[in-house]
């Protein structure tokens, strides 16, 4: 066999994604969910591995624009449905895939591409570093109580059937996205993923619904949630499952949280996806009963150190030589002048003596201002060359939102 992958025809999708259901434990999708992936697969974007009719590795591309520090929704090749069959494990086949897939977003103008990963240990070996953060918890609303801003009792709550309310949802979020770091552009198709309901996906809980915040005749705000029913000796310990909030203002965002704490036959709200700087945990009496909890979320690999840099801008001037490691993608290795500020950046290339030194993997960890460059030096993953640089470094990649992705793909 060869572990040369090749573009995915319309007619193999099938064959293809059965592949990959198998490498993730081989449990068939709900109907709808399949068709969904269906639609939104781009065929031009996704590379299969064959032998013969078999096909034993899979990876795609989603064409995705992204919002990074300052403000600008970029180009960003979001990486996804890869595997490798079981029994053609260590022959390269990963290798080949991404190598081909990151020559192709090079090829294509794409200065970033990114991914949220099932193992993350796999993928620090192709430059792609962890960037944000996203945040669980398990908010005990029988002993929580919730303080909500002046204004809050002005706002309309009305609820609504999901697909009804879709439109008026997707106009909130895409109001969101410049606002945060780490948030995509919802293109044609990816506003049905928030909707994807289908009955195996919901465990005991209740089909989704959703409440709207409304101001003056308008939404300012969304809530898509589940209800589980639960009852204990004592009563009813029901659990609200929140899938999606967002909100324009803070009286809306305090309305639909009060919402959620005041449902009636719960005691627990179960939070699956949330900012770690989500700012409900300013409004709750004890936030050591929130049951709060972290894991990985968005991880980045520039492609174009300098196109990426030069794409977002900085939360103080900077001037700053760096010296990128980048074996997987030499292009991008050699020192790298990086001049901006809270307008615009520029990035060359120079000769200079290096101010810092690190690999692009941590180049991604930085990029969205999730992480700062100072706690990736103190981990003996950057080093600083000149004294003061890496402080004033630190300080411009910063993001005043913390980096954030609302959804999987």
């Amino acid at each position: 066999m060869t572990t040369e992958p090749r573009v995915l025809a319309p007619s193999e999708w099938n064959t293809w994604y059965e592949q990959l259901e198998r490498a993730f434990g081989g449990v068939a999708e709900a109907p709808e969910e399949r068709a969904l992936w269906e639609a939104l697969t781009e065929h031009d974007r996704s590379l299969g591995v064959w032998e013969g009719d078999a096909c034993v590795g899979t990876a795609g591309t989603f064409s995705f624009r992204l919002s990074v520090p300052g403000g600008a929704v970029v180009p960003a090749a979001g990486v996804t449905m890869v595997s490798v069959a079981p029994t053609h494990r260590r022959r390269g086949i990963l290798t080949s895939m991404m190598r081909r897939q990151l020559d192709d977003v090079r090829g294509r103008g794409e200065a970033l591409a990114v991914l949220m990963a099932s193992e993350p240990d796999i993928y620090g070996r192709f430059g792609y570093g962890l960037a944000t953060q996203l945040m669980r918890a398990a908010i005990d609303t029988a002993r929580v109580r919730l303080s909500v801003p002046e204004g809050t009792d002005g706002v309309r709550l009305r609820l609504a059937r999901p697909e009804d309310a879709a439109e008026a949802c997707e106009a909130v979020y895409a109001r969101s996205v410049p606002l945060r770091p780490g948030m995509t552009e919802r293109r044609p198709g990816w506003e049905r993923l928030p909707l994807l309901d289908p009955p195996s996906g919901r465990g005991s809980a209740s089909p989704l619904a959703c409440v709207l915040a409304e101001r003056d005749g308008r939404v300012t705000g969304y809530a898509l949630y589940r209800v589980r029913p639960e009852w204990e000796p004592a009563g009813p310990a029901g659990v609200v499952v929140l899938e999606h909030l967002g909100a324009l203002d803070p009286e809306s965002y305090a309305a639909l949280w009060r919402f959620l704490f005041e449902m009636d036959l719960t005691s627990t709200i179960e939070v699956r996806n949330r900012p770690v700087d989500d700012a409900w945990q300013h409004l709750v009496s004890d936030v050591r009963r929130c049951g709060l909890a972290l894991r990985d979320g968005l991880f980045v690999r520039l492609v174009d150190v300098g196109a990426a840099l030069e794409a977002r801008t900085y939360r103080a001037p900077v001037d700053v030589v760096l010296e990128v490691a980048d074996d997987f993608c030499p292009w991008n290795a050699g020192r790298w002048r990086l001049t901006g500020d809270a307008e615009g950046a520029r990035c060359v290339r120079t000769g200079e003596a290096p101010d810092l030194a690190l690999s692009v993997r941590e180049l991604g960890t930085a990029y969205l201002g999730g992480f700062s460059l100072a706690s990736l030096a103190a981990a003996g993953r950057v080093r600083e060359a000149r004294e003061g640089a890496l402080a004033a470094a630190s300080l411009a990649f910063g993001s005043a939102a913390a980096p954030w992705v609302p959804h999987s793909f």
